[in-house]
């Protein structure tokens, strides 16, 4: 299992990203796929997730602003990042989720990639 970011970028408060990521060597579209970012001093935090039927849920910090999405076809899964914050600012990871009860769910901690760094900064 493999997963391998890309799109991060500095860019300046209030600007938007797109962030992709693509997983290997499992079948996506069986997945829930999910968002985290880890900043700097900070445990990595869950962002998004977005379930097998498309059903998209948010951490509270970035409703409305942040937007998920998938490609099974692709294999794939999007961050579309709006409005940023300088506390959006950080390694952002994608991963799929091995256990789900409800809203609990636990990433496959075996296989991180090595993220994307986002930093929003003047």
């Amino acid at each position: 299992v493999q997963f391998v970011e890309s799109g991060g970028d500095l860019v300046q408060p209030g600007g938007s990203l797109n962030l992709s990521c693509t997983g290997s060597g499992f079948v996506f579209s069986h997945y829930t796929m999910t968002w985290y970012r880890q900043a700097p001093g900070k445990e990595r935090e869950l962002v998004a997730y977005i379930e097998t039927d498309t059903r998209t849920k948010y951490t509270d910090a970035v409703k409305g602003r942040f937007s998920i999405s998938r490609d099974n076809d692709k294999g794939t899964v999007y961050l579309q990042l709006n409005s940023l914050k300088p506390e959006d600012t950080a390694v952002y990871f994608c991963n799929r989720v091995i256990f789900q009860s409800g809203t609990s769910i636990r990433p496959d901690r075996d296989s991180w990639g090595q993220g994307t760094q986002v930093t929003v900064a003047s």
